[in-house]
């Protein structure tokens, strides 16, 4: 008996063999192999080269096309006959890495997959741009996981499937190929190599001869734009490419000393220096407000009642004027990179996430770790998921005490598409700002106005109508104009408490991006697709100067309004040194070089900042007692939320949240097993614990 259990492994494998082979035998019938077969090798390769010419121009005019659907069915086509240099170059390099396909015995598999790769980037791209303006980079791979947890708010189920039915079916052909493709036995080598060598010198050439005309670009300002002009292929090889801040020409410790001597207040004395002196300075409070824009910049549509009278009336009386952001249509993260810290996001590669990439290894100073220096409490907050761009584990790099997510927020009401409503950060900021005895510096994350916006009326009394070309840009105009309604109210309804409390602050309020709403120059008023509008708020009775910003300037703008000049070397260095100066931008990114990536010259390798101990939610989660009535348990205790659950040993169990104060569990468990009982906040998106309180513990 025990002969013939040991046996059972040996024979179901045997069975999976036989299952296996008579499948094949069924599909190599179906699906005969070709033969290998000698050829005119010569031959062979001239008609290949010419077969992938002819698929490199399918393939780049498709990816094109797709690429400009928003503005019109044909205006992939008309692009490529109003630039056949720039698409000729990109079919060009499209064709160089098809050549690859010549090294290979199964030559028509790998050309197969080369050319799949192309249409799932070029399509990638399309959809992405459909739903939030801004071009596919390599660097969205990153943001997949966080991408797919919203991807029902921007895409129907339907559409969903019909992915995955498309993902399901590319594989079937992927393995069809590759089956069926033959093995050609008498390629030559040479000539194979030789012709894969000529066509990368020609693209390489063709490359230089581009950025020596104009032609193409190694900068992009303005990544959609880049995409626009220069082409999909290149854009998305040039972003792929680069990362992080390239090292300046000439970078030494004499550069560094000398930019920090000649252009900054304090010099080489660079180190914090603390001092318990937070009364003397009013609270600070950066308000992002997610896809935040006034009706009246667009011309294309007009609007019954203005939807954000308090930010209006705030513009005409507080300092305001365009904000400069790094982000079209999508990207938040870089533009609360910028403000916080003083650094560009243009000087990382195209489409890079710092927040995604080295923020998560190293801390860096910024007006969280000025603020702190000085005594103030330092809090973010943001009414969504804590994982989402990894704030959770960067806002202690950041300089944070206290990062308060969704998952510690109660009374939390949401859009029709799902996001949560702004006006519960009223709460939560003044909960922070009453409860200190300190000043406090807030980094205020909104997310009220995400997009995906509904194309059919969702609003059956909307505070505000609009008149549009057409149903389908009347309906998003309308639910978007009457979010931010409701975004502006909440401003309205903050700024009042604020005034109730009689506490001296300073408040920056912005837009991070425009929505992605198909915006396109000639319908919005402003500099351009990358601007926005700010105000500044204030208590303390700070003169009205009107200007434009860049958001990665308005840190030091900030800081010096609430009495902190010359605090940290990036906002030290634009708060002594005019912004017109010829060296300004090269002598600011080889700053943020060094403190970055460089050898740290700005404080003789010393680190300037270390990661806080930051706590999650700034309110302590706390468990009393837990109590039996009749079957089941509860746990008595206090600020626990709809996000939290009762867990134990890593697991979590059923809960049923009834209050703040009362989590009731939803199965049994052992007498025993009681005293084991924690209390988790959980992502309930990837069911993801962030921290975990016990029976004798304080979060």
């Amino acid at each position: 008996m025990l002969d013939k259990i040991k046996r059972i492994p040996a024979l179901f494998l045997l069975m999976l063999k036989r299952i296996g082979q008579r499948l094949r035998k069924v599909f190599l019938k179906i699906f005969p192999r070709r033969a290998a077969k000698y050829f005119d090798a010569d031959l062979h390769e001239v008609k290949y080269i010419f077969l992938m010419l002819l698929y490199a121009f399918v393939i780049n005019l498709y990816i094109e096309w797709i690429a400009r659907l928003t503005t019109g069915f044909f205006e992939g086509l008309l692009w490529m006959l109003r630039h056949p240099l720039i698409f000729s170059y990109n079919m060009l390099i499209i064709f160089c890495t098809m050549t690859l396909a010549l090294l290979f015995k199964r030559r028509r598999f790998a050309w197969f997959m080369i050319s799949l790769a192309w249409i799932l980037i070029g399509t990638a791209n399309g959809i992405i741009k459909l739903s939030r303006m801004t071009p596919f980079t390599l660097y969205d791979m990153q943001n997949l996981k966080d991408g797919l947890t919203i991807a029902t708010t921007y895409y129907a189920i339907w559409t969903l499937v019909l992915i995955a039915a498309g993902i399901i079916a590319g594989i079937f052909a992927i393995v069809l190929i590759f089956l069926r493709s033959e093995k050609w036995r008498n390629i030559k080598y040479s000539k194979s190599i030789s012709a894969i060598l000529l066509t990368i010198i020609v693209t390489a050439g063709a490359t230089y001869a581009g950025l020596q005309t104009g032609m193409i670009g190694s900068f992009f300002a303005n990544l959609s734009y880049a995409y626009r002009d220069y082409g999909v292929p290149y854009c998305f090889i040039a972003t792929s490419v680069n990362s992080g801040i390239s090292k300046p020409q000439g970078y030494s410790e004499e550069m560094i000393t000398k930019i920090l001597k000649e252009n900054t207040k304090k010099g080489t004395h660079t180190q914090l220096i603390t001092e318990n002196d937070s009364k003397e300075h009013p609270n600070i409070i950066v308000l992002q407000m997610e896809s935040f824009t006034v009706a009246q910049d667009y011309n294309h549509i007009s609007v019954d009642k203005d939807p954000t009278p308090v930010f209006n009336e705030l513009s005409q009386n507080y300092t305001s004027g365009w904000f400069s952001v790094p982000a079209c249509g999508a990207g938040t993260a870089n533009t609360e990179f910028e403000v916080l810290t003083g650094i560009s996001a243009r000087y990382f590669g195209p489409g890079e996430y710092p927040y995604k990439g080295k923020l998560r290894e190293q801390a860096l100073e910024s007006m969280a770790y000025v603020t702190k220096n000085h005594g103030y409490v330092t809090s973010a907050l943001h009414n969504h998921r804590a994982l989402f761009y990894n704030r959770n584990e960067v806002y202690a790099n950041l300089g944070f005490d206290t990062f308060t997510s969704v998952e510690y927020m109660n009374d939390v009401s949401f859009t029709p598409t799902n996001w949560c409503k702004d006006e519960v950060l009223t709460k939560e900021i003044m909960d922070i700002m009453t409860s200190t005895k300190e000043r406090d510096f807030m980094h205020v994350v909104s997310v009220e106005g995400h997009g995906q916006y509904p194309a059919e009326q969702v609003f059956k009394n909307p505070y505000t109508t609009v008149k549009a070309k057409n149903d389908e840009t009347k309906w998003k105009y309308e639910y978007y104009l009457n979010e931010c309604h409701e975004m502006d109210k909440f401003i309205g309804d903050l700024i009042d408490e604020i005034e109730k409390a009689g506490e001296p602050t300073v408040m920056l309020i912005y837009g991070d991006h425009i929505p992605a709403l198909d915006v396109t120059e000639d319908i919005y008023d402003a500099p351009d697709l990358y601007s926005t509008r700010y105000v500044i708020w204030d208590n303390i009775g700070l003169k009205k100067t009107d200007k434009d910003i860049a958001a990665y300037q308005s840190g030091a703008e900030l800081l010096e309004d609430a009495g902190l000049a010359n605090e940290g070397i990036i906002f030290d260095y634009q708060q002594t040194t005019s912004s017109k100066n010829k060296q300004y931008q090269n002598q600011l990114e080889a700053l943020a070089y060094d403190m970055m990536y460089g050898k740290e010259y700005v404080s003789q390798g010393k680190n300037l900042v270390k990661p806080t101990d930051m706590k999650m939610g700034h309110r302590q989660i706390l468990i009393k007692d837990v109590i039996k009535i009749g079957n089941k348990y509860y746990i008595r205790g206090k600020n626990f939320t709809e996000r939290s659950i009762i867990s134990m040993d890593g697991k979590q169990l059923k809960t049923v949240y009834l209050s703040p104060t009362l989590l009731a569990l939803n199965e049994k468990i052992s007498i025993e097993d009681v005293n084991l009982l924690e209390v988790s906040q959980v992502d309930k998106s990837e069911d993801e614990v962030l921290t975990t309180v016990g029976a004798n513990e304080e979060l």
